[in-house]
């Protein structure tokens, strides 16, 4: 009951603080903004008479026409795509073994880099002298997106290709927190030593990576990033596609980095309903009034608990306007499920995958409070701003 209280109390907070706070962050539609892929004079010079490979999903569009088209109306040479998780096309669940087929529209052959082939090989690329990567990011580490981009970008190197990145906001790039990924939990969840919101776009990121030796063997890629015009970390930016099946909206994406915890947990967040990662729910926690039933969708063919009854919370009335002015990954939520149910299985193998760390579980089991586990972050936190900094390019938040 104490957290239930406490949950009241914590909405009721940063709702008000939110409201206080709601011009510190400025809201970018995709018409204030060109996108690195929208800059073509700025990158087509470096595709004549080259073989490209897209790496691609739903969102690499340019204005209402995905790249892939685009370039080819331009007469770019384009062997193949490869597709992340979820596809080409986007509809995968989490998870899901994606096979390699050929996109119906152009007849063009599309790998799959998720699951065990999740880099490209020597002769994936044997007939491929530039690779492009346009994939919208959401800013958290474990969207495996990040990782997709790593692992092409160590393949380019690896084999003396050519990588470009054409960059595009992060909605969630206006902040830093979250542990930094502890090395010993370095998975497709996580490769590199950064908090769980870094701050920085792909293009950022990529920079980053390249620069520190962070690819494998310190291999260095021959890369360009395109930056995006009109952006800078105090901004937010309303995405115009989805960026993926289980984050439909904005209030998803921007609940993400402190919801996307919970998938390392017994919790559902909603997939399999209208509204997933803007709720949180279980079947045993009778004591709540809010409730949704999961049940199969595309993205979530086979939902946590489907066709059980969650019970819960509901966090859509935060509201977009509100919730973006949310700075900080918040653990009061995850600290109050797991007392709430008391169940010894309520973390899964995952959990430490997530955060990064074995950390944080042993904090939340042990009843550690959410700012003295917030301070546990700084230092690591500070060091990684020292790196971060070298790789920026946009104007920093304040």
């Amino acid at each position: 009951m104490l957290y239930s209280i406490r949950f009241l109390f914590l909405f009721l907070l940063l709702t008000t603080a939110s409201l206080c706070a709601q011009d510190e962050v400025r809201l970018l539609k995709p018409a204030d903004i060109k996108t690195g892929a929208e800059q073509l004079e700025n990158y087509l010079p470096q595709l004549k008479n080259k073989r490209v490979a897209i790496i691609a999903n739903p969102t690499s569009m340019v204005g209402k026409k995905h790249l892939v088209d685009t370039l080819l109306s331009l007469k770019i040479t384009i062997k193949k795509i490869f597709s992340p998780e979820h596809g080409f096309r986007g509809i995968a669940d989490a998870g899901e073994k994606v096979m390699s087929n050929t996109d119906a529209k152009t007849g063009l052959s599309i790998v799959s880099l998720y699951g065990k082939h999740n880099k490209p090989t020597k002769e994936d690329l044997k007939d491929v002298d530039v690779l492009i990567y346009d994939i919208q990011d959401v800013g958290v580490r474990f969207y495996t997106y990040i990782s997709t981009m790593t692992y092409c970008m160590e393949a380019a190197a690896e084999n003396n290709k050519t990588m470009l990145v054409l960059d595009r906001p992060n909605p969630n790039g206006y902040y830093i927190d979250g542990p930094v990924l502890d090395p010993k939990w370095k998975s497709f969840l996580g490769l590199h030593p950064v908090p769980l919101v870094y701050g920085m776009t792909y293009g950022e990121y990529a920079k980053m990576v390249n620069e520190e030796a962070w690819l494998s063997n310190k291999v260095k890629c021959k890369l360009t990033v395109i930056p995006v015009v009109g952006y800078t970390h105090n901004d937010s930016y309303e995405l115009p596609v989805k960026p993926s099946p289980n984050l439909p909206n904005m209030t998803a994406i921007y609940l993400y980095p402190s919801l996307g915890l919970f998938e390392g947990t017994l919790m559902s967040v909603g997939r399999g309903t209208d509204y997933p990662f803007q709720v949180i729910g279980h079947p045993d926690m009778k004591k709540y009034t809010f409730t949704f039933i999961p049940k199969p969708n595309i993205g979530a063919k086979t939902p946590k608990y489907e066709n059980t009854e969650c019970k819960g919370f509901d966090l859509r009335s935060f509201g977009n306007e509100y919730i973006k002015s949310l700075k900080e990954v918040y653990l009061f939520w995850l600290q109050g499920c797991y007392s709430d149910l008391k169940r010894p299985d309520f973390f899964d193998d995952n959990f430490n995958f997530h955060a990064g760390n074995d950390v944080l579980q042993q904090q939340i089991k042990a009843g550690v409070h959410e700012d003295a586990i917030r301070k546990s972050w700084k230092s690591d936190i500070e060091a990684f701003k020292i790196i971060r900094k070298k790789y920026l390019l946009y104007k920093d938040f304040e």
